[in-house]
């Protein structure tokens, strides 16, 4: 006998798994909001980007702060007049969404 006659060839099928991208999306936004896995470490990131944007507090109402996030927009209409205490504000929110943030994910870990 020859040796080609003893070869066999096993063929075994590959199997794509397409990415659910809707699925993949979903888990990460739930890491990032239970501050729970590796997205979850940008939680207090995320905080800081939102609460950047003026006159909103959105770093407030990510961390589910949203009593604080109503108190301090309605706060900044009469400190409107006052720009120096607007801006303290401003900057106490920042820093605020930034603790809070970070105390979440600290809690969860």
């Amino acid at each position: 006998m020859e040796d080609d006659d003893l070869e066999l060839e096993v063929v075994v099928p590959k199997r794509e798994d397409s990415v659910d991208s809707i699925a993949l999306s979903k888990t990460i936004w739930e890491e990032i909001t239970a501050g729970v896995g590796i997205w979850g470490a940008f939680r207090p990131i995320i905080a800081i980007a939102l609460s950047l944007v003026p006159f909103l507090y959105l770093g407030q109402h990510f961390n589910r702060n949203h009593k604080r996030g109503f108190d301090w927009f309605f706060l900044q209409i009469p400190l409107a007049f006052t720009l120096v205490l607007w801006l303290l504000l401003y900057i106490w929110s920042v820093f605020d969404a930034w603790r809070d943030a970070s105390i979440i994910v600290s809690e969860t870990s």
